[in-house]
């Protein structure tokens, strides 16, 4: 077949035309629809693959946070001995693995969904676009993004908590279980028991986050690369730099927050966060706020 004029030219010292070739194959644009599905579907199984390696960690650091004033300390790698020696493997460090197993998509869907919001409101504010964003930028988001993923996380860790760590003579047979009860105890409320305190975990600590993970891929641009040129190794760094920023700036929140979503719905024994935070300085001091915070920065 003759040449197409798009794809032939005229060899004129040669007097022969040159040879066609056929224009390079191009994929089409992946839809914005399809791209956020393969966003929601990768940040999914990413989520669960974490929840897998880090539950028994975080098991372990509920345990330890809730233990009674008073009580002989006691060794991370000893409390997940005598778990897994007294409950086992899938009801010991796995148990309450179920309900944030269950919400990894949501969380992301959130997530991902009030971050790229935030950036549309970040950029009305600064007038700068999202591709010119510094670490000041990023923080914003962050910050925009913890506040809703609170409201998916509180419930969640409330139940998961419980399952965990139940207090002296209380018995769930399972997440419905902890639902039920806290709903007959408290209603709807009593599942946003901890909302605060989560709050002021998610708030600041996403706003580290995104600072430090965004700021560090920034770092380690060279001269006309973008993000997205990246290795998988770099950004998986960036990603460990962002979560040590997020637990080393937000801790004693957590543990806040757990004494008080593991608190008695019937005669509870903190009226607020800050009420807890004076009560755990006053019978166990300060330090007592920083226990075992070695153990979720290593997961």
């Amino acid at each position: 077949l003759p040449p197409s004029p798009a794809s032939a030219q005229t060899n004129m010292e040669g007097g022969y035309p040159d040879v066609a070739v056929a224009d390079e194959p191009t994929l089409p644009p992946t839809p914005a629809s399809n791209q956020v599905a393969i966003d929601l579907t990768s940040g999914a199984l990413g989520g669960a693959a974490g929840l897998l390696v880090g539950h028994p960690f975080d098991t372990v650091k509920v345990k330890m946070q809730n233990a009674p004033p008073g009580q002989p300390p006691v060794s991370a790698f000893a409390v997940a001995r005598n778990t897994l020696r007294d409950q086992g493997l899938a009801r010991g460090l796995y148990r309450g693995m179920a309900v944030p197993m269950g919400t990894v998509a949501l969380f992301n869907a959130v997530l991902f969904a009030t971050n790229g919001a935030m950036k549309r409101v970040v950029e009305k504010v600064t007038g700068r676009k999202p591709a010119d964003f510094g670490v000041r930028e990023y923080a914003m988001c962050g910050m925009g993004a913890g506040v809703a993923v609170s409201l998916v996380a509180t419930p969640t860790e409330l139940i998961k908590c419980r399952l965990q760590a139940p207090g002296p003579g209380v018995v769930y047979t399972g997440p419905m279980d902890v639902a039920r009860q806290v709903w007959n105890a408290r209603g709807l409320l009593g599942l946003y028991k901890g909302l605060f305190p989560t709050f002021y975990r998610e708030i600041p600590g996403n706003m580290l986050y995104f600072a430090f993970y965004e700021g560090v891929k920034l770092s380690m641009l060279k001269e006309g690369q973008t993000t997205a040129d990246l290795s998988q190794m770099q950004v998986l760094l960036a990603g460990g730099i962002g979560g040590l920023a997020f637990w080393g700036g937000v801790y004693p929140t957590d543990i806040i927050k757990t004494r008080i979503q593991t608190d008695s719905d019937i005669k509870p024994r903190y009226r607020n966060a800050l009420h807890c935070a004076r009560t755990i300085v006053a019978e166990e001091g300060a330090r007592a706020l920083f226990k075992v915070s070695n153990v979720p920065c290593r997961f």
